[in-house]
Formats: C-alpha cells, sequence, structure tokens
C-alpha cells in the first residue's frame, strides 16, 4: 500500500500549478512576445511569423514556420461543395504546399488551395485540388474509416487545438466520399476510432475535385477563452503519383503514407479563431435492441431466444477541455467480430479494442511511449477487453464513466466500470478503476503516472492494483527515448513483481538506431493489463541505412537493416536469441519488396502444445526462417502483400505462405478483401498445417450506408465464422446497426454444424444540447 502512496504523491504534484492559458501557450512555444495586430485578438504568444493582413491568409517566414488565418463568417457556410461563396473570391486561398514524398522540399506538382473559416458555430475547412489527370486518379472507397481511405486520393487537415505541439484532432475525405477521423497522441500514436459529429460534401470536375467541411465547436476540446491560437496542418495526397503534400516543410521520410498530419511539432499555427462562449456540449444517446439468438454450446441449450434492451450513453463538457463520459447498460452488439490468427508461439495473442466506449481517448492511457495495440513483448497497463470480457464469455456491463481532458499543461483520465455476476462463468460482479495523469514538460515530452485497480483478481483472491511511472522525451527532430516502472500488487504474491524499460530510438530518414532493455518479473500481474511475456530481461538492438537514389523513375527508396533480440529469464538462462537482417526495396509507385533472414535459439522450459495431438518437448532448439514478400500498392486493382517463408523449425521444418493486407476493387462501390495464411510443419514428433482462410465483402451505396461481410476459417481450432453488418448512419451521430453472427464447427462431415447464431437490431439517437 506504501507503493501506492508514493505514486498517488506523484499524480497530486504533476498536476497544475496555474492553467492560465497564456502562462501555458507561453511556456509551451517557448515564443518571447505575442506579436500585435490591429483586428486580431491574440492571447499569448507563439510560434511562427506575424499574421498576415486580409486579404492574405498565410505566410511563411526564413525559417519553414508558417502562420494561417482563419477567416470569421457572417453567416453560416453551405456545405455542398461547390465553393461558389464569395469567401473564394474575396479571401486568397492558402497554398504553395511542400512535398513529402517523393522529393522532400520539392514544391507540390499539383496545386491545391484550401480555406479555413469560422462562425458561431462551426469550424469550416475547404479546398479545391486541381488534377493534371483526373482519370487516373485512385479513388474507390466510401466508407467511414476505412484504412483504404489512406490508399485513396484525398485531403486531410489536423488541428492542435490546445496548441501544445504534441496532440492533434485528425480529419480527412476523398473525392467520392470516403472519410475518416481520428485522435493523435504524442505525435503519433494514433487513435482512428474516435468518431466526432461533423459535416462534409464533395464535388469532381474535369479539373479534379473541391470539398467543403464544417466541425461543430461542440466537437472540439481546447483551452478557455474566446480567442484562441491553434496548431494546423494541411495535407494532399495524390495517391496516382504516390505524392504526398503538406502546407509545412517536414523532415525527411517524415510525411509518408501522411504521418506528417501527426508530427504536431511541424504544424503552422492557427490565428484568428473565436470560440464561441458555453460551447460546452450536453449528448444524450439512448439506444434500444431486439435480438434473436441460439447457443447450442450452452447448458441449457438456447434455441432463437427473443430478447430486447435498453440503455444511455451520456457525455458532459466539464469545461471546455474536460469531457465527462457516462455509460449505463453499456451494448457493444454492433461491434465488428475478432479477426483470428494464427499462433504458432508459447506466448498469448493479443486482440485490439473495437468498442466505441473504450476507443475514445485511448491514446491518453498509453504507457512507457507504447500504443496498446502495437507493444510487442511491452507489458500493457490498461488492456480495456478485461472489462466486459473473462473466460472466453460476454460479461454484462451494468454501467460506468470516464473523464478525460486537460488543466493546463497536464492531461487527465479517470475510468471506473462495474460489471455484473455471471453465475454459469463463475465470474464475480467486479469494478475496475484507472487513472491516469500525464504533465506535458520540455518541448515535445512528457512524464506521467498510471494507477489500475480490479475488486476481483481473475482467480477471485481478492483485489489487485498496478501502478507506474514513465517518461517519454522528445529532441531534435527524429530521437525519442521512452522510460517505465511499474508495479503490480496481488494477493499471495511479494516479490518479483515489478516492470521497467528504457528506450532509444533515432529514427530519422537516412539512418535508425534502436537500443532497449525490458525487465518484467515473474510475478508481474496487472490484472486490468495484458502481458505476452513475463519473467524475463530483454535486450534489443537494431541499426538500419536507407539511402534514396537520386533521379531514379522506379526506386524510392531501399533499406538495409539488422537486428539483435537476447532474452534471459529471471535466473539469467538465455531463453531467445535471434540475429535478423532485412533488405527492402520501395518503389516510386508504391509497390514493396523484402527480403529478411532470421537466425535464432529458443528454449522451451516445459513441452509445448503447439497442435492438437502434436506437443514438443522441453529443452533447446536452433531456428531459422527465410522470408519474401511482396506489397503491391492500391493504384492496383488487386492490391496487398504476398509472402513465402521456409526454414528449421523445432528440430523439423516450416513452410508457410499467404497473401495479407488484400484488397480486389470492383468498383468504388464493392470491394472484396481475401486473405489466406497457411503454415505446413513437420516434425519428429508429429505434422500438421493450420489454414486461415477469411474474405470481407463490403457494398458501399453512400459515404453513410454500408453493408459488410466477414467470414474466416481456421483449421486450428476446426471453426468458420460469419459476421455481417449494415450500418446506417441516417442522422449525424445517431445509428442503425443490423447484426448477424454465426459461429460454425468444421469437424463433421458435410456442411458445418451450426454452434451459436444471432441477429440483432440496434438504433440510437444523438441528442445535442
Amino acid at each position: 500500500m506504501k507503493h501506492l502512496q508514493t505514486v498517488l504523491s506523484v499524480l497530486i504534484t504533476l498536476l497544475p500549478v496555474t492553467s492560465r492559458a497564456g502562462q501555458v501557450g507561453a511556456a509551451a512555444s517557448g515564443a518571447p512576445t505575442a506579436p500585435v495586430v490591429a483586428d486580431l485578438r491574440l492571447p499569448f504568444a507563439y510560434d511562427g511569423p506575424a499574421p498576415p493582413a486580409l486579404p492574405a491568409t498565410m505566410a511563411r517566414d526564413a525559417q519553414g514556420r508558417a502562420t494561417v488565418r482563419a477567416i470569421r463568417l457572417d453567416a453560416p457556410l453551405e456545405v455542398d461543395g461547390q465553393l461558389d461563396e464569395a469567401l473564394y473570391t474575396n479571401v486568397t486561398p492558402i497554398t504553395d504546399f511542400i512535398q513529402a514524398e517523393p522529393r522532400p522540399g520539392a514544391e507540390a506538382s499539383e496545386r491545391t488551395e484550401a480555406w479555413i473559416a469560422f462562425d458561431e458555430d462551426n469550424v469550416y475547412v475547404s479546398v479545391r485540388a486541381t488534377e493534371s489527370q483526373p482519370e487516373r486518379m485512385v479513388i474507390d472507397e466510401m466508407r467511414r474509416d476505412s484504412s483504404s481511405t489512406w490508399q485513396n486520393e484525398n485531403f486531410g487537415f489536423a488541428f492542435d487545438t490546445f496548441y501544445d505541439r504534441r496532440n492533434s484532432v485528425n480529419f480527412q475525405f476523398t473525392p467520392i466520399g470516403g472519410w475518416a477521423d481520428g485522435q493523435n497522441v504524442n505525435e503519433g500514436q494514433y487513435n482512428g476510432d474516435w468518431n466526432p459529429v461533423w459535416t462534409f460534401k464533395v464535388r469532381r470536375s474535369e479539373r479534379g475535385w473541391t470539398g467543403e467541411a464544417a466541425i461543430p465547436f461542440k466537437s472540439l476540446r481546447y483551452r478557455p477563452g474566446r480567442a484562441q491560437i491553434w496548431g494546423v496542418q494541411l495535407r494532399r495526397i495524390s495517391r496516382w503519383k504516390n505524392e504526398n503534400a503538406y502546407l509545412t516543410r517536414l523532415p525527411d521520410g517524415i510525411g509518408a503514407n501522411g504521418g506528417g498530419s501527426m508530427r504536431t511539432s511541424r504544424f503552422a499555427t492557427l490565428v484568428g479563431i473565436e470560440a464561441p462562449p458555453g460551447a460546452r456540449a450536453l449528448d444524450i444517446k439512448p439506444y434500444v435492441t431486439s435480438s434473436l439468438s441460439t447457443d447450442r454450446t450452452a447448458t441449457p441449450r438456447i434455441e432463437n431466444d427473443v430478447g430486447k434492451d435498453f440503455g444511455v450513453d451520456v457525455k458532459y463538457g466539464v469545461t471546455q477541455n474536460l469531457t465527462a463520459d457516462f455509460t449505463y447498460n453499456t451494448d457493444f452488439a454492433q461491434v465488428e467480430a475478432d479477426e483470428q490468427q494464427i499462433n504458432l508461439t508459447r506466448f498469448s495473442l493479443f486482440f485490439p479494442e473495437k468498442r466505441d466506449f473504450f476507443l475514445e481517448n485511448q491514446g491518453l492511457f498509453n504507457f512507457g511511449g507504447v500504443a496498446g495495440g502495437n507493444a510487442g513483448d511491452v507489458p500493457v497497463l490498461f488492456y480495456s477487453r478485461r472489462i466486459g470480457l473473462d473466460r472466453g464469455g460476454l460479461i454484462p456491463i451494468d454501467g460506468g464513466g470516464r473523464l478525460t481532458g486537460r488543466m493546463g499543461r497536464v492531461s487527465v483520465g479517470l475510468v471506473d466500470m462495474q460489471t455484473s455476476e455471471v453465475d454459469r462463468l463463475g465470474v464475480p460482479s467486479t469494478n475496475f478503476a484507472v487513472v491516469r495523469v500525464r504533465r506535458d514538460i520540455l518541448r515535445r515530452s512528457a512524464v506521467g503516472a498510471l494507477v489500475t485497480r480490479r475488486s476481483t483478481t481473475v482467480a477471485g483472491r481478492g483485489a489487485a492494483e498496478t501502478y507506474g511511472l514513465d517518461g517519454t522525451f522528445a529532441f531534435f527532430s527524429n530521437l525519442t527515448i521512452n522510460t517505465f516502472w511499474a508495479r503490480t500488487d496481488t494477493a499471495g504474491v511479494a516479490d518479483e513483481n515489478m516492470s521497467y524499460r528504457g528506450q532509444f530510438n533515432y529514427n530519422a530518414d537516412r539512418y535508425g538506431l534502436e537500443i532497449s532493455h525490458l525487465t518484467v518479473g515473474d510475478n508481474f500481474i496487472p490484472e486490468v493489463g495484458f502481458v505476452r511475456r513475463d519473467d524475463m530481461r530483454r535486450s534489443f538492438g537494431l541499426a538500419r541505412f536507407s539511402p534514396r537514389p537520386r533521379n531514379s523513375r522506379i526506386f524510392r527508396k531501399f533499406g538495409y537493416e539488422g537486428s539483435l533480440t537476447y532474452v534471459e529469464n529471471g535466473a539469467g538462462i538465455l531463453e531467445t536469441r535471434e540475429v535478423r537482417g532485412e533488405f527492402r526495396v520501395e518503389f516510386q509507385n508504391s509497390d514493396s519488396l523484402e527480403l529478411s533472414v532470421a537466425d535464432g535459439y529458443e528454449l522451451l522450459p516445459a513441452p509445448f502444445l503447439i497442435a492438437r495431438g502434436v506437443t514438443i518437448p522441453a529443452g533447446g532448439y536452433d531456428l531459422r526462417t527465410v522470408r519474401g514478400q511482396v506489397t503491391m500498392g492500391q493504384q492496383w486493382k488487386a492490391s496487398g502483400t504476398l509472402f513465402a517463408e521456409y526454414g528449421p523449425f523445432y528440430d523439423g521444418d516450416r513452410t508457410a505462405f499467404g497473401y495479407s493486407g488484400a484488397r480486389v476493387k470492383i468498383n468504388p462501390r464493392l470491394a472484396v478483401e481475401p486473405g489466406v495464411s497457411i503454415n505446413r510443419v513437420t516434425l519428429p514428433f508429429g505434422s500438421f498445417t493450420t489454414k486461415l482462410v477469411s474474405s470481407r465483402a463490403t457494398f458501399t451505396l453512400t459515404p453513410f450506408l454500408f453493408v459488410s461481410g466477414l467470414v474466416q476459417y481456421n483449421s486450428s481450432n476446426n471453426t468458420m465464422a460469419t459476421n455481417a453488418r449494415l450500418r446506417w448512419e441516417y442522422h449525424a451521430g445517431s445509428e442503425l446497426f443490423v447484426v448477424y453472427n454465426d459461429g460454425r464447427d468444421t469437424r463433421p462431415r458435410g456442411f458445418p454444424d451450426l454452434q451459436n447464431r444471432s441477429l440483432v437490431v440496434k438504433i440510437n439517437r444523438l441528442f445535442r444540447f
């Protein structure tokens, strides 16, 4: 308990002494004085040239910094994509975009004009994108938040509404109405599942395309006060040229695949915005569901059981920069099924969170500089799938709340959730609590603390706590240092319950160097977190050289990379060693080629059941893998990655091949995403073949209405699963879902036997006050 008290005292010291916007802004930007402009209210000093005088809207200086001016409108803009209002003739557009790829620093090859305006209710962003060859544009995605949106022609914009030069909210849309939005934390930890209310319209012509977007102030969080200074980045992707261009100059290699929209410290400064008073929103979103379900594995069996339910989510802006969320009888029936995985290791698989309530502001709870979905061997202290999912079943969530936001230079996150008792699974009613505080220091660094508590452990042995301290430090353009220390308190465990890590990462365009060390104790058990591997001391080193050939029309970049992984257990005995070499070629058209060789050693401390009827004895084994893969960009009718692997595997050999990240374009409304992964393993202890086959088909009627189906076959557990969904956003923030699921056993001959099936209809309605 004394350790928990120590961490809580650290949390208190991280809280701001003052949260006045002027003081925080000056400290964050480092600018000595605020420029004086007669027709603008500038609340504090900022990092950039003086604001332009109207009708100009952008100014640049010799250091490459830019200041952009927002235009106040006397009447709301009609969001129709036409660009026929007086704004577009009387005000000089923002232009002169700068390439990040393929020629960093060069002028963009296609002209882009943009405007930023506002009224009492909305911020407006408009674009006119000229195309020299519009018939060659890559435009095949209309869904919201599809990963394919990044692979289309698109225009994106991002706002750093607190002007902290670290975090942003990001928006983008395509010429045919595909759209996406997300939250960017600490310059690169991106959460694409944040879905605020906003609207847009696009138009196409023989000269290119145009678009207008309106973002309500109520969908944004920002500093107190009417006069605002934000950071802003604008981005144009010409996918058919594989060209990315931005408003500001970025360090080489940063802007590939839209990544420059997350380098917040390089944003331009946006002045002139005046936020309306009382922009704190109250959103009430009730829902009702009706369902028909069958479960033939339950005792007693369930056949065509009719169900109904209701609940409500409430979001309230406590201040302009603090938001409280409350949920009652939380329902996740509309969530897409998990994509299945094949596991040929002795460690647990990580499945990402897909439930909306836990995805919003997810980045705030990242710990130690590692995003939750990309942690590898690094422990995740808060893994939200522990809430409402246990022992292979769904656990009803009675309700809960969350408070997230900022107080000056301090970000805070509080979560408290209560789940129900489920007798048939032996799961008691459980409370989950999380406290996260992070304070910005220096220009791009932060320190923080995180505490979690679970009222009853998975094993039912009383309460458990986890607490930790972390620091993320960013220097220059490409150097980061990430650290953390954490400890768990679990009933019956007295030692080996700590974890700590240090990482040095220099990640420039031409050179890269990473050195890290991670320790995880044998009894380190974060009951609200995820640990892939415990009882280890892992050291890792990587070096990279990535030259760009000059004046090549075929090759964009080469990559030569070598790494060493060395893992000992707590007793100092070597368990894993891997030496890896890799060669990559990136082509100008966005295709790529990769060849790699990995040579390693693995110690199994105990027999390992790798497949049904195949157990590998304890002992040490030499492993080796040769891998080749070709990735075809989305400019092709069929895109994705084809791969093949071969090598010695636990005194036998393994051959693997497959097709992943695939997409076959039928037309802009219909696409099929097939996937296959096959492992053929021959061992002295037995042989087996695993097959994972999947196919997703999506038909998009409008950007707000689509139908998708996902079918998966997994030979390792003899299952075939189907998930079909219809989603219609019939009003901004309000949705209708129709979801069908079934699971089948493929072992019997003939058509797979039905195990479970459900049909759910869910409708919600957003009321915004």
